[in-house]
């Protein structure tokens, strides 16, 4: 009787740490990651080492997770009021605050690890990126626009990611980089409007508060500069038709997601649907950098 009850304590806690590193939400992992293998395979100008692509995902993997865990602490009162996040392990104090102080602890070492196999440039980016992601959560009460400190967490990967293979930044680094940054604030404000209500109540700042009345305008001015961007490098780096093929399909994405966003009584379902069409939209666009140094003309 008491192995069974240890058994299902055990379970239950490890579901609840699983859900803690969003493990059960694969969209999540997969956003950061994306950039970070466009970087890698661009940066390359065809296929990287596999231990270094490893590397990059499993270092994405821990560093997200870890991003995850950090945010859930610095809101562990704050999500109860969410309708979003009321569930989370911390906000309905399934899991105590030491468990995810040591489950955060855990990721970042992991990370630091990973990071130890790379070389000094791209190890002193890692550690330069702490820092936005412990403060991403603060900046909520004290940034109008906290979404852009995530988006420029997101662009470590890509600063990370390129110089593990060059061990330099290179102008098309810091396109690739924006292009990064740009799409992160896009899709973000996007799943940032499906909480505006309760920001409001709450007191805390988001992108889709901010910019208020016209974030269906400035969302679709971000898709269509970071689609400006693309086409701008894929020049630069004389990407084939491979990519270009890729690139038009996702600017149709983008411009089907701005129509929806327009439309009068949007369902709130539609926010986390955009977010999570914008994942396939980037490994879309991976697709066309890897064929594109594939199927050299």
């Amino acid at each position: 009787m008491l192995n069974s009850q240890f058994f299902l304590t055990t379970k239950s806690t490890c579901l609840a740490i699983i859900q803690l590193l969003r493990w059960d939400k694969p969209t999540g992992r997969l956003i950061l990651m994306i950039p970070a293998l466009w970087a890698l395979f661009l940066a390359s100008r065809g296929f990287p080492p596999s231990s270094l692509i490893l590397i990059i995902i499993l270092g994405s993997l821990s560093t997200s997770s870890a991003g995850c865990v950090i945010n859930d602490l610095w809101d562990r009162n704050i999500d109860p009021q969410v309708k979003r996040t009321k569930n989370r392990p911390l906000a309905s104090r399934t899991l105590s605050i030491q468990v995810g102080i040591v489950t955060a602890f855990i990721s970042l070492v992991c990370a630091l690890v990973l990071s130890l196999y790379l070389n000094t440039l791209s190890f002193l980016l890692c550690i330069l990126a702490v820092p936005f992601i412990v403060c991403y959560p603060l900046a909520k009460k004290f940034f109008p626009i906290p979404q852009l400190i995530l988006s420029l967490s997101w662009g470590f990967a890509v600063l990370i990611s390129w110089t593990a293979v060059t061990q330099k930044l290179e102008f098309d680094t810091f396109i690739l980089w924006a292009i990064t940054v740009f799409w992160t604030l896009g899709f973000d404000t996007v799943y940032a409007m499906s909480d505006r209500d309760d920001d409001k109540k709450i007191g805390v700042n988001s992108s889709a508060l901010f910019f208020g009345q016209h974030a269906e305008n400035i969302i679709a001015c971000i898709f269509a500069f970071t689609a400006s961007l693309w086409a701008y490098l894929a020049i630069n780096m004389q990407l084939n038709f491979c990519f270009w093929i890729t690139l038009v399909i996702a600017s149709g994405m983008w411009i089907k997601q701005c129509i929806l966003l327009k439309s009068p009584n949007t369902p709130q379902k539609l926010y986390e649907q955009i977010f999570r069409e914008n994942v396939y939209l980037g490994l879309i666009l991976l697709v066309g950098i890897i064929a594109s140094n594939t199927y050299q003309l």
